[in-house]
């Protein structure tokens, strides 16, 4: 094992095998911008695509020339030459030295039932395209260095060590300056990794000196072991790590290399990436979902939302005191911060984290148990408050006897009117009306608004009513909007809960809030939502300095 501290490369290939993942696709502009990303974490090489593959890796390797990248080296990906032609004419291999690049990967075959049963060459004909391809690449002008990528390294170890071995020494042969050990299925155990790293790292450095420190890792998460085996294979002496951020791509994704990052600095002293980037890897995570159009994973260590999130009181307790009584790191390490929930399952020092300090209730014990209490009680109907802090704010402020309703409403109704259209196919047409009635500083107001559907129609309505007396309120944005039945089994009339958050925009104090509404009525419960949106907004906005 090698324990020793050391610079550990980090080899990205989210831009190619990322996009293989279901659900993933990146433009050319998203490739662009992400390579410049990961540029300014110090990432050492961003693979860029296969510039055979489509049209799109082909534009990416002509536009990313026009980068001015500090760091990082763009990665042009290829098979090994086809068998019976030359090196120098086969297609892919043009297509990979034509891509200009200063770095080239080849993936080669090192499971033996692959190169019988898959490519159906022989296994001297696959030794032969190894070699080739490896050189042909190496001794084109300005290729500083060509990774070899064994594909299916640890099923080939597994099955005939021997030939997989052989396979590392024709890419060895070729030139190659690192050999790319690949858990492709991603079902190998971790303990299996280290074994091989060191063995094969061994086995081929005695005959190439010069490869000695010159083995990589890469690793799927299929058997959920991705960053265990990645953390092995460097304590086994690979010097780096291939993967993705946030892990995506095909089957069960590849490495997070934002978590192998982390642990690899804080967890084993080693060194990667540019200095202070990992503050910055919760930015770099999200950045990767927003492009691919991906919904940030509320778990992913390290840079998730819940990954510093306490809900149990006990758990809430300890950590306000001690914080690494229930925290294996310093959020603020990754970008990241902590987060206190409230629900059912919390203490008295879930109420004091959360509202304690904006609420001015630090010390006042009995009125946090008493909101713990309604909480438990609302929770009991349905309520959730997890992601509604606004609901818990109005609620808290209503036992505290400041809640400012704004207005008294006196009634409002919606009506979707939807005319003809057969059954299955296109409506004829539907339209939405919502109708407010409400008095606000003793002045009536009556509105109505159409809309898309109800909750664009009473968001509508409400608006009309309140611009004239408030009219910061087109500041308020709705950002997002969900619903749950929460008791399925009533069926078509069960319970429902709507959470909706909302994006304060356009006054120098940005900010996002979640409301919540409860009811078997699911307008209902959307309007108390809106309700609670508008009111959380005005009064936060009463309560700042004029």
């Amino acid at each position: 094992m090698n324990s020793s501290k050391r610079r550990v490369e980090l080899y990205d290939t989210t831009l190619r095998d990322g996009t293989q993942g279901a659900g993933v696709s990146l433009s050319l502009v998203d490739k662009i911008e992400l390579t410049r990303l990961l540029d300014q974490a110090g990432f050492d090489y961003v693979e860029g695509g296969y510039p055979l593959s489509n049209p799109k890796d082909a534009a990416y390797f002509e536009k990313v020339r026009g980068l001015a990248l500090r760091h990082a080296k763009v990665v042009a990906f290829g098979m090994t030459r086809r068998r019976g032609v030359a090196a120098a004419e086969d297609e892919g291999m043009r297509a990979l030295v034509a891509a200009g690049t200063p770095v080239i990967a080849i993936v080669g075959k090192t499971w033996d039932l692959h190169v019988k049963e898959v490519l159906r060459v022989s296994e001297e004909e696959n030794l032969a395209m190894i070699e080739d391809s490896v050189r042909h690449c190496v001794e084109a002008p300005g290729v500083e260095a060509v990774f070899y990528d064994a594909e299916h390294f640890f099923d080939g170890w597994n099955a005939n060590r021997a030939y997989a071995l052989e396979t590392l020494r024709a890419a060895a042969r070729g030139g190659a300056s690192r050999l790319v050990l690949c858990d492709t299925n991603g079902g190998s155990l971790p303990g299996f990794i280290a074994e091989a790293v060191a063995a094969a790292e061994e086995a081929v450095a005695a005959e190439f000196p010069g490869l000695r420190g010159g083995v990589a890792i890469h690793p799927h998460n299929d058997a959920g072991l991705a960053v265990a085996n990645a953390l092995s294979a460097v304590a086994a002496g690979a010097v780096q790590v291939q993967g993705t951020i946030n892990g995506i791509g095909e089957r069960c994704g590849n490495v997070d290399l934002i978590t192998v990052a982390a642990n690899l600095v804080f967890k084993l002293g080693h060194d990667c990436l540019r200095p202070g980037a990992l503050a910055g890897l919760r930015t770099l995570s999200r950045a990767v979902d927003a492009r691919a159009q991906l919904a940030p994973q509320p778990g992913q260590p390290w840079v998730g939302d819940n990954a510093f999130t306490h809900k149990g009181g006990m758990h809430v307790h300890a950590v306000q005191r001690i914080a690494h009584s229930y925290e294996h790191a310093d959020p603020a390490s990754v970008g990241n911060q902590r987060r206190i929930l409230v629900s059912e399952l919390s203490g008295a020092s879930n109420i004091a984290a959360t509202l304690g300090a904006r609420l001015g209730i630090d010390a006042d014990r009995p009125l946090q148990r008493q909101l713990l209490e309604r909480v438990q009680d609302l929770e009991h109907a349905g309520y959730q408050f997890e992601n509604a802090q606004a609901s818990l704010e109005l609620l808290a402020r209503g036992l505290m006897g400041q809640r400012v309703d704004f207005w008294t409403l006196d009634h409002y109704r919606c009506i979707i009117h939807r005319r003809g259209g057969r059954a299955g196919g296109p409506p004829g047409g539907i339209n939405t009306e919502a109708v407010v009635r409400m008095t606000i500083d003793g002045v009536e107001e009556h509105r109505v608004a159409g809309g898309d559907g109800p909750i664009n129609a009473l968001d509508g309505a409400l608006r009309k009513c309140l611009r004239d007396h408030h009219p910061g309120i087109d500041r308020l944005h709705l950002a997002d909007f969900s619903v749950r039945a929460v008791n399925p089994t009533a069926e078509s009339a069960a319970k429902v809960r709507v959470v909706i958050r909302f994006d304060v925009r356009g006054g120098g104090d940005d900010a996002s809030f979640g409301t919540t509404g409860v009811n078997e009525n699911i307008v209902d419960a959307c309007f108390e939502a809106l309700s609670d949106a508008f009111r959380h907004f005005l009064a936060d906005q009463a309560s700042r300095p004029a």
